[in-house]
């Protein structure tokens, strides 16, 4: 990372304090913003409505470089990547402490992307 480049590293959320463990189904995204490896800023910010496209875009309009999650639709991954985004996959649990060991170098992407169906809206994510 470069020397004074602000790096937003967001996570979707209902609690403002834990995970979501599916990405599309958050309430909120906590989005922290980090300089020289320092958090310099936290945001809540309101989810948009889930449909297809709209939580990529949703990222992309709120410059969110890395975004941390339990599982995410192989799509959504496509094109916030296709953005300049990064997905990691397979975070759980605290979203302070996930983002620590995010920014000591630690943390990889472990999960897969979630199979959709898109008709049903009782989907459940399994890993």
């Amino acid at each position: 990372m470069m020397t004074n480049e602000i790096l937003r590293v967001g996570f979707p959320t209902n609690d403002c304090v834990n995970v979501e463990e599916h990405f599309g189904h958050c309430e909120r995204f906590v989005v922290f913003s980090v300089k020289d490896g320092e958090i310099v800023n936290k945001e809540i910010l309101e989810a948009p409505e889930h449909a297809p496209g709209v939580f990529p875009k949703f990222i992309a309009d709120n410059n969110i470089n890395v975004v941390i999650t339990g599982g995410m639709g192989q799509r959504a991954i496509d094109l916030i990547k296709a953005n300049g985004g990064q997905v990691i996959l397979g975070a759980a649990g605290n979203i302070k402490d996930i983002l620590n060991v995010y920014l000591s170098g630690s943390l990889y992407s472990k999960g897969s992307a979630c199979a959709h169906h898109h008709h049903d809206e009782d989907h459940k994510c399994e890993h």
